[in-house]
């Protein structure tokens, strides 16, 4: 059985405390639910590979306390310092090149030469890192490749009895993963859209992002099939086919609205809560076409991974 922690002085203890001795302890963010290993132990780190059935060629993010923790893992640069500034705490990882003697271990960065940081933005979580006074690689808390949990509750439905706990402080805020700026390379690349906007992050740096279009997997989220129901995903409906059930967005009749105002940050804050229930239908899921800017960008992107065949 999973032990489910409160958000309390003594729940924050224990989750340091568990991953101290080498357990997997699913915390709460501000994006989805992590779960979370200390990033120096080669066998925690394995765990979180084995209890998700994740890839070992797909590489963590490492979530810090603040900049200054992760400038003694990575590279630092101007635009990190920039970005850094602007965004963090919060839904922003950055990629960078690992320093030398880094002290974690090699299964975080699934041997790439560059590592993910993010200091996210979750009183839970900091508290939980301050107490650890360490690294954290922390994957979303759901089986590998399925749809990321924003609630204690997602967490338990797919790793119950697989992870030592969950610190259960409610429903995420954003709802989406966080976006990933690749800086490991010659230019600002957009590597996986998220929980902050694109052009916010193009506003800080006063320049435009590249794109990366290939196979290489060089950051979390970027597998073609991912964030996936059991059942068929169908976007761009119009309306539910016989037999489907209708996640819609603004001002219509449907099984479940992202937004009826056509909010695109309510839509983010919904999505994976919304695809759980319908998923528990056991019908397959149509899916209206939304907005494709700001968050409605990773909003898409999700759904098309969602709907990527398997």
């Amino acid at each position: 059985m999973t032990e489910t922690l409160p958000p309390t002085a003594q729940g924050i203890a224990r989750a340091a405390s568990l991953l101290r001795d080498g357990a997997l302890v699913a915390l709460p963010t501000e994006t989805v639910y992590g779960l979370a290993a200390d990033a120096r132990n080669g066998a925690a780190v394995a765990g979180i590979y084995a209890a998700k059935g994740r890839p070992s060629f797909n590489p963590l993010i490492v979530h810090l306390p603040d900049a200054e923790s992760a400038k003694r893992y990575v590279e630092w640069s101007d635009d990190a310092d920039r970005l850094a500034q602007a965004f963090w705490p919060g839904a922003l990882t950055l990629v960078l090149p690992l320093k030398p003697d880094n002290g974690l271990s090699s299964l975080v960065t699934a041997g790439l030469p560059s590592l993910a940081v993010r200091v996210p933005a979750h009183p839970a979580m900091t508290q939980v890192l301050k107490n650890l006074n360490g690294p954290v690689a922390a994957p979303s808390a759901n089986p590998s490749g399925k749809i990321s949990a924003t609630t204690a509750a997602h967490v338990l439905s797919g790793l119950d009895g697989r992870i030592a706990a969950v610190l259960d402080d409610g429903p995420c805020t954003v709802g989406l993963e966080s976006t990933i700026i690749g800086l490991a390379g010659p230019g600002p690349t957009l590597l996986r859209a998220g929980g902050l906007p694109a052009e916010a992050i193009e506003a800080a740096l006063g320049q435009r992002l590249e794109t990366i279009d290939g196979a290489e997997i060089i950051a979390p989220g970027q597998l073609q099939s991912h964030y996936a129901p059991g059942a068929a995903v169908r976007l761009n409906a119009k309306a539910a086919d016989p037999g489907e059930v209708l996640l819609g967005f603004g001002e219509m009749t449907c099984d479940l609205n992202l937004s009826p105002s056509g909010d695109l940050t309510e839509a983010a804050a919904n999505l994976f809560d919304y695809l759980h229930q319908l998923d528990a239908t056991g019908k397959p899921i149509a899916v209206v076409q939304l907005p494709d800017h700001g968050l409605g960008r990773a909003i898409n992107d999700r759904l098309t991974r969602a709907a990527a065949p398997r």
